[in-house]
């Protein structure tokens, strides 16, 4: 969301939302007056919130009440005036090394106490999902002419594993037609190619290589090789439905955002009946996003696709063996929510386990 803010809308756009955190009560100029060196009357306070208002960023629960954050002004918060806690996140990473026992214990046990911790430190839902399957490497790829203007990429995993995209070479071809024989031999020599550079890395790895490494008379294969690698790519790392540790469910859902039954019941049914919606959810990285600014992705009340969260916050990072994702950590809990801390906690946790995991 694109909205220009001057410097003081801005610190009183985030002192609102702050003072919303703490109390959960609809929040007015004199409230702003007295916790925060603002350095303006309570009617310039007042009139500030009116544009704020106007702009989508604050709204007022009921006439004579104070104003209360939107999905959006939550959004602004998030992305233009707060720093993750770097001294929470410190220590999580203590807490982390400190009590979980990588030699002895399993890795479903290691991540349910790393669950664990996430939850007691940020005060939310915490979700940790066990490592993907779909990580495989690299053990064989082939390319082979089928019938004639076709080719057939074949990728064979580790695990022995085979997966295939048949395309059509025509349209990458502007010469005249060539020998069936010869394109059978060059075919063969990209393949060599493939498997020199790519045994032994992972699929993901895949979409990455330079295909300007081939040699100027293969180039003609290189935009078909690079959309069939990025769509096998896709196809094959799409994340499945893994189980999800989940802790601290009791303590959030005594928040006054979870006040009625039927709210309660539709989230708790989602974490422990249809994981396998949640396990996707949070290993997705939206296309587009800017992750300049921090390696996790926050998805504010609506922004979130399923229906029973959709007045929640989901935060989430993935974490890695090397630079392919293989499992996701997120906290999730009611908008009001500290943002600083849960944004550090989840950044703290994804990297230790990345660490860990490489």
């Amino acid at each position: 969301m694109q909205v220009q803010l001057t410097n003081r809308q801005q610190h009183i756009l985030w002192a609102t939302v702050r003072h919303y955190i703490a109390t959960a009560e609809p929040v007015g100029s004199k409230a702003l007056i007295e916790e925060y060196d603002l350095g303006v009357s309570s009617a310039t306070i007042r009139n500030v919130m009116g544009v704020l208002e106007k702009s989508g960023l604050l709204y007022q629960p009921h006439t004579s009440a104070g104003r209360v954050p939107s999905d959006s002004g939550y959004r602004i918060y998030v992305d233009q005036l707060i720093t993750p806690s770097e001294s929470l996140a410190k220590e999580v990473e203590l807490a982390l090394q400190k009590r979980l026992h990588w030699e002895d214990w399993s890795l479903e046990a290691l991540l349910q106490g790393a669950a664990q911790i996430l939850a007691t430190l940020s005060g939310c839902i915490s979700l940790i999902t066990m490592p993907q399957h779909n990580t495989a490497l690299l053990r064989h790829l082939q390319l082979v002419q089928m019938e004639r203007g076709r080719i057939m990429l074949i990728v064979v995993t580790d695990g022995y594993e085979t997966h295939s995209r048949l395309m059509d070479l025509s349209p990458i071809r502007e010469e005249t037609e060539i020998d069936p024989e010869v394109i059978d031999r060059e075919l063969q020599i990209v393949s060599n190619f493939l498997n020199t550079h790519l045994r032994g890395r992972s699929l993901l790895e895949l979409a990455n290589l330079d295909w300007s490494q081939l040699d100027r008379e293969f180039q003609r294969y290189g935009e078909f090789l690079k959309n069939s690698v990025a769509e096998l790519t896709r196809r094959t790392m799409t994340p499945t439905a893994t189980q999800i540790m989940v802790r601290g469910v009791a303590e959030v859902l005594r928040q006054p955002e979870f006040s009625q039954l039927q709210q309660v019941q539709t989230i708790i049914h989602l974490l422990e009946e249809e994981q396998d919606q949640l396990s996707r959810l949070i290993f997705e990285e939206p296309e587009g996003e800017d992750r300049s600014k921090s390696r996790v992705t926050v998805r504010i009340g609506a922004e979130n696709p399923l229906e029973p969260i959709r007045t929640c916050t989901l935060i989430t990072s993935t974490y890695r063996r090397g630079s392919v994702p293989v499992g996701s950590v997120g906290v999730l809990g009611p908008t009001r929510l500290d943002y600083e801390s849960a944004i550090a906690v989840v950044t703290a946790a994804a990297d230790y386990l990345s660490e860990a995991f490489s």
